[in-house]
């Protein structure tokens, strides 16, 4: 459970407080990957595919 506390009633600050703390912590990329069944073979090819784009990216930085 996710605890921010309200200081002089800066309610605008805790809420960018709490939303940083739950995007930390990973809840939001967790309701994504649960919202809909993917197979085992569909996440390996996603994965693949994941990994050929960051090599690209971090050759392409390189030169």
């Amino acid at each position: 459970m996710t605890r921010v506390e309200v200081k002089d009633g800066n309610v605008e600050g805790a809420l960018k407080r709490f939303k940083v703390k739950v995007q930390r912590s990973g809840v939001p990329t967790e309701m994504k990957k649960r919202k809909e069944y993917s197979k085992p073979g569909i996440i390996r090819r996603e994965a693949k595919k994941e990994a050929i784009r960051n090599a690209k990216k971090h050759n392409k930085q390189r030169y």
